[in-house]
Order: structure tokens, then sequence, then C-alpha cells
């Protein structure tokens, strides 16, 4: 029993990541993963989560859920930019706790973050099915409910349009990442002009009443919490979600040229213009029309601009933010990839997963995210899944706030010393893990219950196969 302790609360040696991560081409620069951010972390959710969150919890107050959300993932961001740049390696959280408290609490947080790649990735897919279906159908083109809807979903038997989107973005992603980044950069631009057009049009048809009461009295609801601060806590949690984005460009800093300077950059910077456009978004779209005039609405955005006679502009934001998506489905994408690499580099999962082909790419890895990403998105309704893309992230979240404590001590002996560090050390990194435990209690029971289940189907499967077959084991 004490051997086998010992095995699995034995920390990593950096230097064993450093070489097996060495075979990666470093070819991205910092506005790559600026950009990289910036489309993981600007998808669907700038479109439908304002007007959904301000009509079911805070009201015209939905910018301050936004701001409040935006600062504990701030506090995160620091000890993530402090990480990536001293610890630059593929997997992100998983290799980092790895190194700092040992294999079991490393496998725990990468699993974490393996639920969010999963199912985000299927839920952008999904998310760019029916919007493309919604841009198409004025033209007559229409799939057969088969093709069109999920497995068992009103007559569906796969989503067609989100396993061929899937297959494209892996297919894209098997080229490399320099040719990737191009078309990220590209479609990261279009998006952020989208947004831009949504925001500078939208402001000349803000009715000042509409912000009144800015905060509304508090009272309870079908959705739960609406009105006052409660309120707006209730949407700090729901709008967590379209933060988490930033960890993915942390999972591909084994691939950064000088990642000291571009990792943090990349990290903070990308979070900065996210958090911008977010909350100008919502305060525009809770000044055009009533808040409660966006109940129950999926495309709020959209709706917003064609009551106001913008139909033509309505158009253009929406087939801009399609074709946006992209831009997180490649972010998401490269990240999970990366961590299934991770994976199978250290022999938790079959090593055959940490291979490179001859452009030293993890395109096994990336194989294999693709076909269950396919299978989830295409076939299986995951709608009570999706709550554990930020549940799931939020754990990972507080072991890298925490683990601030197990890396400062060690940078300077068998850790270089980074150039950037989280500031107020040791204050903030306890801060941070306070605020992210808060926004995880404000989960609903649900998704606290399937992050359980996760989470036990993962230790399973560590105990059952990732001990015996670990790397570090036989070494």
């Amino acid at each position: 029993m004490t051997n086998f302790m010992q095995k699995i609360f034995t920390k990593e040696d950096p230097s064993v990541y450093k070489g097996k991560d060495a075979h990666l081409d470093r070819t991205l620069h910092v506005k790559d993963f600026i950009s990289l951010g910036v489309g993981t972390i600007v998808s669907t959710s700038i479109f439908t989560l304002p007007g959904v969150v301000a009509a079911d919890h805070t009201g015209p107050a939905v910018a301050l859920s936004f701001i409040f959300a935006a600062i504990v993932a701030a506090l995160v961001s620091f000890a993530y930019a402090e990480m990536s740049s001293s610890m630059p390696y593929a997997g992100s959280a998983y290799s980092w706790i790895n190194v700092l408290f040992g294999e079991v609490f490393g496998w725990i947080a990468g699993w974490a973050l393996l639920a969010e790649y999963f199912i985000a990735v299927a839920f952008v897919a999904s998310g760019f099915s029916a919007n493309l279906r919604g841009l198409i159908s004025p033209l007559g083109i229409k799939l057969p409910k088969s093709l069109a809807n999920t497995f068992g979903t009103d007559g569906g038997v796969i989503d067609i349009t989100a396993a061929i989107v899937i297959i494209l973005t892996g297919l894209l992603l098997a080229k490399g990442t320099t040719s990737t980044a191009r078309i990220e950069n590209i479609l990261v631009v279009l998006k952020v002009l989208a947004v831009l057009l949504f925001i500078v049009v939208g402001l000349t048809v803000i009715n000042i009443n509409n912000y009144v009461p800015f905060i509304p009295e508090h009272r309870m609801t079908k959705a739960g919490s609406f009105g006052g601060w409660q309120g707006i806590y209730a949407g700090v949690s729901m709008i967590f979600l379209a933060y988490i984005g930033f960890d993915s460009i942390a999972a591909n800093s084994a691939e950064a040229v000088n990642p000291q300077k571009t990792m943090p950059r990349g990290i903070l910077g990308s979070l900065a213009i996210a958090v911008i456009l977010f909350v100008a978004v919502a305060l525009v779209l809770v000044g055009m029309f009533k808040y409660s005039d966006y109940a129950g609405n999926a495309e709020p955005v959209g709706w917003a601009l064609r009551q106001s006679g913008f139909g033509v502009v309505a158009a253009i934001v929406q087939a801009i933010s399609v074709i946006g998506m992209f831009t997180a489905l490649i972010g998401m994408m490269m990240a999970g990839s990366r961590l299934l690499y991770s994976f199978g580099r250290d022999g938790l999962l079959p090593s055959w997963l940490g291979g490179l082909n001859k452009n030293n790419l993890p395109n096994r890895s990336l194989v294999i995210l693709t076909i269950i990403a396919v299978i989830i998105g295409s076939m299986f309704p995951f709608s009570f899944l999706a709550q554990l893309i930020s549940a799931g992230t939020l754990v990972a979240f507080m072991f890298v706030s925490i683990a601030m404590f197990a890396l400062r001590p060690r940078q300077g002996k068998d850790l270089p010393v980074p150039q950037f560090k989280m500031p107020l050390y040791p204050v903030l990194p306890i801060i941070s893990f306070i605020c992210v435990a808060v926004v995880f209690w404000g989960l609903s029971g649900e998704a606290k219950l399937y992050t359980l289940i996760w989470f036990i189907f993962g230790l399973l499967i560590y105990f059952i196969y990732g001990v015996r077959h670990s790397k570090k084991h036989k070494a």
C-alpha cells in the first residue's frame, strides 16, 4: 500500500516534460495566441448569453454579471499566465499539477478539462448547425429531420451538419498550427468586426428608459433568482462559461515562441479584449429593448437588429457569427488534442495517443478527439452534459489557484523564474480560489451531480489503467 501511495503522489520531474515536448514545433506568436483566445472566448455565447441572462436573472444589470465573472476569470488568468510561462508544457493544468502535486491530482485536473473540451466542441458544432440551418432556411433549403437533429430528438438520427463541421476542423488542424493560425486570425478579425457592427448600429436606437431600474427588485421565478444582487450572482455562474476559453491557450504553450513573454500576453490580452466586447454587447442589447423581451430568445442580437429595422445588418452579423464559430472549434480542438497527447505521452491513456507524425504534430490524439466529438455532437442530446463545461473547468481552476503556493518555492531551483508573476502573492491566489469556489457553488445541483459522476468515472480509469501503465512508474 505504501508503494502504491508513493506512486500516485510522486511529482513529475519538469525536465521530463521539457524533453518530451521538445519535438513539438514552436511556431505560435503573441498575435496567434490572442487570436486563439478571442476566437475561443468570443463564441456563440456573446450573441446569446447577454439576452438570456438579462431576461432570466439580472435585468439591465447583466453587464455587472459579466464584469464580476470577468474579475474571477482575470484572477485565475494571472495564475495561468505565470504557470504557462514557468512550465510551457502541453496539457496545461494537467501537466502543471502533475509536477507540483503528483500524478493523481494532475489526472483529476486534466480529466476536468477534458470534459470541457469534449463537450464544448460538440456544443459549438451543434450551435453552428442550428444557426446555419436558420440562415439557409429562407432560401428554401431544409434538411430532413433525420439529418438535422440529434439521435432521438424530434425524429433525428444524426446532426449531419455538426458532424461535418467537426471533421472539417479536424482536417484543418491536421495540416499544422501555422496554416491553422492564419485562418484563425482572419476569422477572428471578421467576428470582432461583426460584434463592433452590432454595437455601433445598436447605439443608434438606445432607449435610456430601458435601463431603469438598473437593478430590479429581487424575486424568485421559474428560472431562479431574478433581480437584486442575488440575480446578479446567479448571472455570474451562468456567464462564467463564456470566459473559460482562455485555458485553451495554455494547453498549446509547448508550441509557443518565447513562452516567457508570449503566454502571459496571449492569455491576459485575449481575456481583456473579450471582456470589453461582452460588456459592450450586454449594455447595448438591454438598451435597445426591455430585458423581458429577450425571454426564451435563442438569438437576441439578430432579433434586436431585425426589430429595429436593420434586417440586412442582422443577416450580416449572423452570417459572420456562424463562420466565426470555426474559431471556437479550432481553439477547443487544438487544446483537447494536446491534452489527450499529454495523457498518452505519460502512459495514463494508451501511449499511441502520445505519438507525433513526421511533421511533429499530435494528429493521433486529434483523430480520437474528432471521433468522440462527432459522436457527442451529432448523435446524442447533450444539454444535460453542457453544464460539465463550466463545472469541470472550475475544478481545474481551483487546482491552479492553490498550486501557486507549490510553484513559487520551486522557482529558481528546478523551475525557471518567469518574467511574469501573479501580483499580490500570496493574497491573490487565495482570493482566486475562494472566488472560483463561490462561482462553482452557484451552479445547479444537477451540474454538481454530473461533475461528481464524471470524476468517479475518471478515477476508475486512472486506478484500473493509468497507474498500471504510467511511464513514470516504469522509469
